[in-house]
């Protein structure tokens, strides 16, 4: 069916836009403070930062000082909740971008709750230095490569959600 679809859509007229369009794009107006880059990802990513730090620390404990971690029911609903607020963030700042007249938006969106990954980092920063007595050379190189994996995969998370 691909083909034979292909095949007559190859075969017809292309389709004409019904309007010509301008070739220089449009002047974005001046922002306010929070649909500016910088403002808009700092407050979108910490809300759902929020939502997870207290169980993130009971994560970190359980990976890096071999603690035992049982609240998975819990983390669940934290999940859920992260997934939510992730969203509901990033549709809010969206909004308020295309009530801007800003049309660049799309990339914002991404990195507004994408940046939950940078109060991550910070709070993965000030977990070891306030909790774990690495010392060691290799030893620190190996927690900061796991957790640049761990906090890169989580901007790719949370910055897909909406």
């Amino acid at each position: 069916m691909t083909f034979v679809g292909a095949f007559f859509g190859f075969k017809k007229k292309a389709i004409e836009a019904p309007v010509r369009t301008n070739q220089i794009p449009r002047q974005v107006p001046e922002q306010t403070l929070y649909t500016k880059p910088l403002p808009g990802m700092l407050m979108g990513g910490i809300l759902p930062f929020g939502c997870i730090f207290i169980q993130l620390f009971f994560i970190l404990n359980s990976i890096w000082a071999h603690q035992t971690y049982y609240m998975f029911g819990f983390l669940f609903v934290v999940f859920l909740i992260l997934i939510i607020t992730c969203s509901e963030a990033t549709i809010l700042l969206a909004y308020f971008h295309l009530c801007a007249e800003d049309y660049h938006w799309w990339w914002r969106s991404f990195f507004t709750s994408g940046f939950t990954a940078v109060y991550l980092f910070a709070y993965c920063v000030r977990f070891f230095t306030s909790k774990l007595s690495i010392t060691g050379v290799v030893s620190t190189i190996l927690y900061f490569s796991y957790t640049a994996i761990f906090v890169f995969m989580f901007f790719l998370m949370t910055g897909q959600c909406f």
